[in-house]
C-alpha cells in the first residue's frame, strides 16, 4: 500500500488570552490508502484538532500535512478549497444540509462544482441515497427527515465525488444504536468498493473496533499507533454485536 496521508512535526498552539494552550504537541503519522484509520482519546485530547488539521480546515502553527502527495500545509486558500473539493469528503456530527434544497440535491451539491450536468448529478446521488436506503426520501427536505436520515444524507454528499479520503468527526454522534449499525456498515461497504481512505473521530470504542488502526491522542501527543488483529468480518461482528 502507498501512504496517503503522512504528517511531521504537526504542532496546533491556541491563544486563550494570554495563555497559551498547545493542542498539538509534534504529531507525527502515515495513513495508508484505503486505511480505516479510527482517532480516539478523551475530551481535549486533541483528536478533532488532529482531523481539521489533516482536512486543511486549519492551519497547524508548525509542521506539515502531505495528502496525495500533495503538501496541503504549503497551499494559499484558492488551490486548498480546490484540491478539498478535488481529493476529500467530510462527515461531520452536525449534518449542514441545506434546508431548501431536497435530500437528492443536498447529496449531489459537491457534484455542481465539478461543471457535471444536472442529471448525471442527480443519477450519481441517487445511486448514493440509494446505498443509505433513503430513495423513499429523495424529494424530501430536511425538516421533513429524521436526524438519521438527514446524516445519511450527509454521508451520502461525502461519497458521492468517489474522493480519495473522507474525514469523519463522530459521524454517528447524533444516531441511535441501531441506525448507527446501519450507517457505519454502508460506510465500510462504500470505503471497501472505492478504495478510500477513511479518518474518523470517535468516542465510540465499537466504532473505533472497526478499523484497520486506531491512533490513540492524550494531551495532543499520540500514546497508542497500533493495527487491528482482528479480521474484516470479526470487525463487522464486534459493530453488530454493539447493536
Amino acid at each position: 500500500m502507498s501512504t496517503m496521508i503522512r504528517t511531521e512535526g504537526l504542532k496546533k498552539v491556541y491563544r486563550v488570552g494570554k495563555e497559551k494552550v498547545t493542542a498539538l504537541a509534534g504529531i507525527d503519522l502515515e495513513i495508508q490508502q484505503g486505511e480505516i484509520c479510527c482517532i480516539v482519546g478523551q475530551s481535549g485530547s486533541g483528536k478533532s484538532t488532529l482531523l481539521n488539521m489533516l482536512a486543511g480546515l486549519e492551519k497547524p502553527t508548525r509542521g506539515t500535512v502531505v495528502i496525495a502527495g500533495k503538501k496541503i500545509t504549503a497551499m494559499d486558500e484558492d488551490r486548498l478549497a480546490l484540491f478539498r473539493q478535488e481529493t476529500l469528503g467530510f462527515i461531520f456530527q452536525s449534518f449542514y444540509l441545506l434546508p431548501q434544497l431536497t435530500a437528492v440535491e443536498n447529496a449531489a451539491l459537491p457534484l455542481m462544482f465539478s461543471g457535471m450536468d444536472k442529471s448525471q448529478r442527480e443519477k450519481r446521488a441517487l445511486l448514493e441515497l440509494k446505498v443509505m436506503d433513503l430513495v423513499d426520501r429523495a424529494a424530501h427536505r430536511p425538516s421533513e427527515m429524521s436526524g438519521g436520515q438527514q446524516q445519511r444524507v450527509g454521508i451520502a454528499r461525502a461519497f458521492v465525488t468517489r474522493p480519495k479520503v473522507i474525514f469523519a468527526d463522530e459521524p454517528t454522534g447524533n444516531l441511535d444504536t441501531h441506525t448507527t449499525a446501519q450507517v457505519m456498515e454502508a460506510m465500510l461497504n462504500r470505503v471497501s468498493k472505492y478504495g478510500i481512505t477513511l479518518v474518523m473521530v470517535t468516542h465510540e470504542p465499537s466504532l473505533a473496533a472497526c478499523g484497520d488502526r486506531i491512533v490513540t491522542l492524550r494531551d495532543g501527543k499520540i500514546i497508542n499507533n497500533e493495527y487491528s488483529k482482528k479480521s474484516v468480518e470479526e470487525r463487522k461482528w464486534s459493530l453488530n454485536e454493539k447493536a
